[in-house]
């Protein structure tokens, strides 16, 4: 029984971030148990533990006797996110720049090369999980366990940030071209090199999602 349970909550909740992370469900969206229920075609107590774990990741907020709302977006939690993200995925080049094998670089040039189309749901997904699995790549070279799971954790914490500034604009060019720099930088081996193209990387990206997102007055994001 008590696995059944466990199973449907954890359906729930893959199910309702998947739709929250990729902009199906935008910031603002305000939703109930009972029609979440409906939705996914289950009982509302498995659908309100799912929404509890979401509440804890901040991805939703409660309204007693109101229901639930998709959490907003704001500036300071994106300025905040990418400070913290500076930091770790630096180091993880710099560490990676002296442990990646060559097999390895391959992988990351062929993760390079991903592109989507915009406005198609499907190739968005598709390159934004290139993207995060080019950086987890990246993280995992440092061969520090503890600091490729840092690293996992706040990529997936950008994961609506990153939805959102794929869809408001085409992010292909930038992306591609940082990502193809910086994998000949991790082959010169020297990982101040490395660790200053990361933090280039990481601001280039801030700056172009910050500002395609606040030209957008329906972008979601707000200071």
């Amino acid at each position: 029984m008590t696995k059944t349970k466990t199973s449907l909550t954890d359906q729930a909740y893959q199910q309702l971030r998947h739709r929250i992370i990729t902009g199906q469900l935008p910031p603002g969206s305000e939703m109930s148990e009972l029609e979440l229920a409906d939705e996914l075609a289950m009982s509302k107590t498995p659908v309100r533990e799912a929404l509890g774990r979401l509440g804890v990741e901040g991805l939703v907020e409660a309204f007693p006797r109101r229901g639930y709302r998709v959490t907003s977006v704001t500036v300071k939690d994106m300025n905040d996110l990418f400070a913290v993200r500076a930091m770790l995925e630096g180091t993880a080049g710099a560490l990676a720049s002296v442990n990646l094998t060559d097999n390895e670089f391959e992988q990351l040039d062929a993760l390079a090369d991903a592109s989507y189309v915009r406005g198609e749901n499907v190739s968005t997904q598709s390159f934004v999980r290139a993207n995060e699995d080019f950086h987890t790549a990246i993280a995992r070279g440092s061969r520090n366990p503890r600091l490729l799971s840092l690293v996992v954790s706040h990529l997936e914490e950008c994961g609506r940030f990153f939805y959102m500034g794929a869809q408001v604009r085409d992010v292909n060019p930038e992306t591609t071209n940082d990502h193809h720099r910086i994998v000949a930088i991790l082959r010169q081996r020297d990982p101040e090199a490395a660790r200053a193209a990361m933090i280039e990387h990481n601001e280039n990206t801030r700056q172009g999602l910050l500002r395609a997102l606040l030209d957008k007055s329906d972008s979601g994001i707000s200071f």
